[in-house]
């Protein structure tokens, strides 16, 4: 009786702490970051991330692809100015706001800029430390942020 009375207990306490991790995560902040702040709200290994972006006014990110990584934001709040190339090698401009998506395909060169304090979800493949910094290859001057990796170094989770 007393042992079946401990492993009830103890199955119950193995189901909260699933619970705990597994329906609801705790978010981790990702790091420092030039531009504000980046937070991990769920990882599905295998299948998907989704992190908080925090971007200070007048802040961006660097203009850079992706080897394998393809992500979607949601913006929450705030404005940017979103730079892509569709292939033509020329960047183009599109300022987005609240409720705006955006959807960058593994290769897609982009880059955002805050315009005001913005803050948008993004939804991506659970690829980690995969960019290609390209502002060399339009002529800008590289800015500060993380560097280049190649697709070797890429992690996946």
């Amino acid at each position: 009786m007393v042992i079946r009375l401990i492993k009830a207990s103890m199955k119950k306490r193995v189901i909260q702490m699933r619970i705990d991790t597994e329906v609801f995560p705790a978010a981790e902040d990702m790091g420092a970051r030039t531009w504000g702040n980046e937070i991990l709200l769920a990882l599905v290994p295998g299948k998907y991330t989704v992190k908080r972006l925090e971007v200070r006014a007048g802040e961006k990110g660097g203009l850079q692809y992706h080897h394998l990584k393809d992500e979607v934001g949601v913006m929450i709040s705030g404005e940017m100015i979103v730079r892509i190339d569709v292939g033509s090698g020329k960047l183009i401009e599109r300022i987005v706001g609240p409720g705006d998506v955006m959807h960058f395909a593994p290769g897609l060169v982009h880059q955002t800029e805050a315009i005001t304090d913005v803050v948008y979800i993004e939804a991506s493949t659970p690829h980690f430390n995969d960019r290609v910094r390209v502002e060399a290859e339009y002529g800008l001057e590289l800015e500060e942020g993380l560097p280049s990796t190649s697709l070797e170094d890429v992690i996946e989770k």
